[in-house]
């Protein structure tokens, strides 16, 4: 392993450095990545960003990767240094200890999880490599080990769920079995959080089953599967994410009910498939989780190459859907 500074003079020189840090100055102050095609990738060294994705578990994750990969372009001053995670922690460790090796200028990741991040993070903060966090948090105490954590609210998408539950139901009795997202992940952890709050002083609302499904559709559909077998009385499906919804449809069509009307579904992310099951009322609501992270990021990275610093919280701006709204978003629909 060698130095990020030995790693730089490797790959362009002193000079080089100086040229990314004055072209970084340039696009902070106005121009954004999407809109500089040809200027950094043109006229010096690109700004090499190491991101480790979590995986390719869903629509959202595609989504998020293609508008990634799209955004951090040579030709927009980028030189992106992609891995997958395949949802495993060490796999990212991994990756983020070759970026470092690399000598990248900046690492981004989504973690898997929020927990063990502490001492790969402490090698980028020595390697004076600095560390931007999308989509995902991390439980690190030492928040000087990451510079900004880029992404949605999951707490308050959870909430949005279970406002929509309450007025849905009202006083109605109403069993409701959760499908989690991957276990001890952030969205899991807090949509969970806020759809529980909201619902805290409905004693009507009950959840009567509750299983991680990984966020994947084909482990929603596995485990709604066993939901339905062992509770004959389902009323509502809180899904984590729309593709464990979409898989819920498939078991509760397979049961012979109607996804919709003998069991309501509502779910986070709003991606193509989740929005088309909510146009066609197989879903009843959705609170959208917005995968198009790419602008923000490059602009995060330009921020920190010019020397400046980001806020440490970028919240991105995202809405909620209903089966109308669902119909009339679809054909201009990005993801």
């Amino acid at each position: 392993m060698f130095s990020r500074k030995n790693a730089r003079r490797h790959a362009a020189g002193a000079v080089a450095v100086a040229s990314v840090l004055a072209l970084a100055a340039c696009s902070s102050s106005g121009t954004t990545a999407g809109s500089t095609s040809g200027s950094e990738g043109g006229s010096g060294k690109l700004i090499t960003v190491g991101f480790s994705q979590v995986g390719s578990e869903s629509g959202w994750r595609a989504a998020n990767t293609k508008d990634i990969q799209e955004t951090l372009t040579k030709a927009n001053g980028f030189d992106l240094k992609f891995s997958d995670a395949q949802q495993k922690q060490e796999n990212q460790i991994q990756a983020i200890r070759s970026y470092i090796a690399q000598g990248a200028d900046v690492i981004a990741f989504s973690p898997v999880v929020e927990s063990g991040w502490d001492a790969v993070l402490e090698e980028a903060k020595a390697a004076k490599i600095p560390v931007v966090l999308t989509d995902r948090a991390v439980d690190s105490k030492d928040t000087s080990l990451y510079v900004t954590f880029l992404g949605s609210d999951f707490v308050k998408e959870g909430k949005a769920a279970g406002d929509w539950v309450v007025t849905e139901f009202g006083d109605k009795p109403t069993n409701i079995v959760e499908l989690q997202g991957t276990t001890g992940s952030a969205p899991a952890n807090d949509r969970m959080a806020g759809f529980k709050d909201a619902i805290a002083s409905h004693s009507n609302l009950k959840i009567i089953a509750s299983q991680t499904g990984n966020f994947t559709r084909s482990e929603g559909k596995t485990v709604m599967e066993g939901f339905l077998q062992a509770n004959p009385s389902i009323d509502l499906v809180f899904a984590h994410n729309d593709d464990m919804g979409l898989g819920a449809i498939e078991a509760i069509e397979a049961a012979g009910k109607v996804p919709g009307k003998d069991i309501k579904i509502v779910t986070v992310d709003a991606v193509h498939d989740g929005m088309q099951a909510l146009a066609d009322g197989k879903i009843n609501f959705i609170a959208e989780c917005s995968p198009l992270l790419g602008q923000q990021l490059a602009d995060v990275v330009k921020q920190v190459m010019a020397g400046q610093t980001p806020e440490k919280r970028i919240i991105t701006t995202e809405t909620t859907f209903t089966q109308e709204q669902a119909k009339e978003a679809l054909p201009t629909r990005k993801y």
